[in-house]
């Protein structure tokens, strides 16, 4: 649960755009995203190897961005 402190003068916009900055760095919606489908774990390594040798792959030349 997000709390958002608002002073009294403060503008409801002001307190608006507080409440998205805090829910974005929260990661929430990211994590809703992630429990839509059930990844198998191996897969889910399969994928971060395969980032892995991309981003190495990148840092070596081999690869133009």
């Amino acid at each position: 649960m997000l709390i958002i402190d608002s002073k009294d003068c403060e503008n409801i916009d002001k307190a608006l755009k507080k409440y998205k900055k805090k829910y974005e760095k929260s990661k929430t919606l990211l994590q809703l995203r992630e429990r839509q489908a059930f990844i198998k774990p191996s897969i889910r390594r399969r994928g971060e190897i395969l980032k892995a040798i991309y981003k190495q792959k990148i840092f070596n030349g081999t690869i133009e961005s």
